[in-house]
């Protein structure tokens, strides 16, 4: 059933719940409606430039960001920024950055995938979580990225780091296939119970990234980025409404209709469903 379908059910018979709204719809409920948090515009101003400046170099830590932002004219500490950025779930990629942080309680799996590469659709997922700026506030956006042929299987926003989003978004990928290795940070989302007995559930095997490792994330890395200057920066969304429609659009397009040069410019869902090596062109 597509999702126009779905929203035409729900339209026709006003009898559903909200949380069977959210199921049939396949969406969080906690990115269904948005409170404004209270955000101050000076804050909100230095939150989103922050995020710009992560997103060219995230290898800059809270002593580098606070240079950068004083000689853009803000007046700021140190201590302030490091909040901030740990608010925003944001740390020098070297050490490798964690969008929240490890529950000292949780058990960590090792990195499997230091001699690895991807061989094949569904071999190697990628999972992260990014600071997405709006007008006037923020959301948080998480994928899960096949690593062979970068087709997002699936995304979720939420206004909040609680784990609700992450787990919606890995059910809603599992309806689509099932990866043998899934690689994630250490952070409490993806070490909490439940994403790791929905990921043993299906008997997928659990990487997580080292400490101190730049490049066990790179492609999400990577799409954060490519996400935040073709769109997000572009369209400065001003509701979490218009964000969740933008994005759909946006990785419809990114999918199926975007060229990739790693790929050798055929599009992820043309290398995702054709299981396909990539050949470079000349």
């Amino acid at each position: 059933m597509s999702r126009e379908q779905r929203i035409g059910m729900l339209e026709k018979d006003g009898q559903y719940s909200q949380s069977e709204q959210c199921e049939l719809l396949s969406i969080s409920q906690t990115s269904l409606y948005y409170e404004p948090k209270g955000v101050s515009t000076r804050k909100v101003s230095i939150l989103h430039q922050i995020d710009a400046i992560y997103t060219d170099f995230p290898y800059y830590g809270a002593r580098r960001i606070v240079a950068t932002l004083r000689r853009e004219g803000y007046r700021i500490c140190r201590a302030t920024v490091s909040r901030y950025m740990a608010e925003m779930g944001l740390a020098a990629i070297y050490p490798k950055g964690n969008t929240s942080q490890r529950n000292p309680e949780h058990k960590v799996y090792p990195y499997l995938l230091r001699q690895i590469t991807a061989q094949h659709s569904n071999h190697i997922w990628g999972t992260d979580i990014t600071f997405i700026r709006m007008k006037g506030g923020f959301m948080y956006l998480v994928v899960y990225l096949d690593w062979f042929s970068r087709y997002i299987v699936s995304w979720e926003l939420s206004d909040t780091l609680k784990d609700d989003f992450v787990i919606c978004a890995l059910e809603r990928a599992l309806h689509v296939a099932t990866p043998e290795i899934v690689n994630s940070d250490q952070g409490s989302q993806y070490t909490g119970v439940r994403h790791i007995q929905t990921l043993l559930a299906a008997s997928i095997t659990i990487s997580m990234d080292g400490r101190g490792r730049a490049l066990d994330n790179i492609f999400t890395e990577r799409l954060w980025r490519t996400i935040k200057y073709e769109d997000i920066y572009i369209h400065e969304y001003d509701s979490p409404k218009a964000l969740r429609q933008g994005l759909g659009v946006y990785f419809e397009h990114y999918n199926y209709s975007r060229p990739h040069q790693a790929l050798g410019y055929r599009t992820p869902a043309e290398v995702y469903y054709s299981g396909s090596q990539v050949i470079m062109p000349n």
